[in-house]
């Protein structure tokens, strides 16, 4: 056999070669830096001037962190332990977290109470956020929530929250029953059922309520604190959507009358500030009132307050049901769909989906917006701040360690609502898979 035969016969290997490593700059945190930080001049000379930023603002934070004061009664003593140093008076927080969180009249004895409400709210609320994962029965533990937190928060006869739960129990039933024929004569009927419920059962809970009830009842004045603000947050927050979505539909009715009260709500609250709102519940309220009656505070605040971001969340909702194409509603139709069972079945959840950002943003601002009950002479979180902690003698100079504070608890919950909205829209994005 020649050479030139030989050399021409080809070799096939029948092992792999092993894997080299990729380059230096294509792995690691050097590409990621690469890629994400100086991919080009623009962004090098960005990310150099952010680095600068982060810095300074450093330097000028960390030791007022690092050499705070969590011991000390009042301000004069910790100038005196800083002796001159930088530092933050971060004592306050140690001595009044009773009065940030509960206010400064709620019974010291009764802190339990909110704090388990406040657990048992992320029970309440897991069959609903994460619905997939968890099975439905759990959800009549999120129907009766309500009524234990109020219960757990207010106190008082065990009764009360009982004859409303049957009131709402009662209404649920005669909508049940007639919203097949008619849905007015279901909405209706299921109002009257409920406000006979509850006047029934008040004068019963009024004869026979015991004198020393299991909790002690605390009257909507002593709510204060982080407390107030979470209240207010979660009533309105869960209210606001179903009447948002009850306006959006019917902003869009093809029956005149309903669109236009509607369209003059919505036109009407979304054009005045919550701020004057809230004075309007705070004084004119009360002059719709018979003589004699009362109503309380915290009451008229959820109502407006509710008023005010169900007029927001509508023309959300709004927006995303004119984003959905016609041939939905054509589908509904050719299904023999009638209209409560086309909107429940096909249209609504379509258009909630869309428009989960914008309610989420409605729903983040109205919790930070809560902070204008101190307004109002309601001792929130910030009316706690501006009004007992800062007025006292002991106290008086502590700004930016208290507002700090504020500010963190509200970013944490804010937060956690911005990065849930994000999770959601991940699971129920079938549409790009």
């Amino acid at each position: 056999m020649s050479d030139t035969h030989q050399h021409s016969i080809r070799f096939v290997r029948e092992t792999m070669l092993p894997q080299a490593e990729p380059p230096v700059a294509e792995r690691g945190i050097v590409k990621w830096m690469r890629q994400n930080l100086f991919s080009n001049i623009t962004n090098t000379v960005l990310t150099l001037l952010a680095i600068l930023a982060i810095y300074n603002l450093a330097v000028g934070t960390l030791p007022w962190l690092l050499n705070g004061i969590w011991d000390a009664p009042s301000i004069r003593v910790c100038r005196e332990i800083l002796d001159g140093k930088t530092g933050g008076c971060f004592a306050v927080l140690t001595d009044r977290w009773n009065q940030l969180l509960f206010g400064f009249k709620y019974p010291a004895g009764e802190y339990w109470r909110p704090s388990v409400a406040f657990v048992l709210l992320f029970v309440a609320a897991a069959p609903v956020m994460f619905f997939k994962y968890l099975p439905r029965q759990l959800l009549i533990f999120t129907a009766i929530y309500p009524f234990v937190a109020y219960w757990l928060i207010w106190g008082g006869p065990i009764l009360s929250p009982i004859v409303a739960l049957l009131g709402f129990g009662a209404g649920y039933l005669v909508w049940n029953r007639l919203v097949a024929s008619s849905f007015a004569a279901g909405f209706f009927g299921a109002i009257v059922a409920a406000a006979v419920t509850w006047f029934v059962g008040g004068m019963i809970v009024d004869a026979i309520a015991p004198e020393n009830p299991m909790l002690s009842a605390v009257p909507s004045r002593d709510m204060g604190g982080f407390m107030l603000n979470m209240i207010l947050g979660v009533v309105c927050v869960s209210l606001s959507i179903p009447f948002g979505i009850a306006l959006a539909l019917g902003r869009q009715s093809s029956m005149p009358i309903i669109k236009w009260i509607c369209v003059i709500f919505i036109e009407f609250v979304r054009g005045v500030p919550l701020i004057t709102l809230l004075f309007v519940a705070n004084v004119v309220l009360a002059y719709f009132l018979p003589p004699g009656a009362t109503f309380d505070l915290i009451i008229r605040v959820i109502i407006m307050i509710t008023a005010f971001a169900s007029a927001y969340i509508a023309e959300v909702i709004r927006g995303g049901l004119a984003a959905l194409p016609r041939g939905q509603y054509e589908a509904a139709d050719s299904l023999g769909l009638d209209y409560p069972q086309a909107m429940r079945l096909i249209i609504l959840p379509q258009a909630l989906k869309i428009s989960i950002p914008g309610i989420v943003n409605v729903a983040v601002g109205l919790f930070k917006d809560t902070t204008l009950v101190s307004v109002i002479s309601m001792f929130d979180l910030v009316g706690m701040i501006r009004g007992p902690i800062l007025a006292s003698t002991d106290w008086n100079g502590v700004y930016w360690e208290l507002f700090g504070f504020a500010a963190l608890l509200f970013f944490v919950v804010c937060y956690g609502i911005s990065q849930y909205s994000q999770w959601l829209e991940r699971e129920l994005a079938t549409d790009h898979r």
